[in-house]
């Protein structure tokens, strides 16, 4: 379970930090994909970082 922890915090942080510069490059309609990936990746990273602190959260 910590693997999948720390997969997710890092697939977050990659998210937001491609994200972030992408939603300047990006022109009109392409830049919502970029917010959507930076708004995933910030839910991700805090997903990650839950699971990681709190192992049987989810655990019924």
């Amino acid at each position: 379970m910590t693997f999948i922890a720390i997969a997710l915090i890092i697939c977050g942080i990659a998210g937001v930090a491609w994200g972030l510069p992408a939603l300047h490059r990006l022109r009109k309609p392409f830049d919502i994909l970029a917010a959507l990936t930076v708004l995933a990746g910030v839910v991700a990273a805090l997903l990650g970082c839950l699971l990681a602190a709190v192992p049987g959260f989810f655990a019924g």
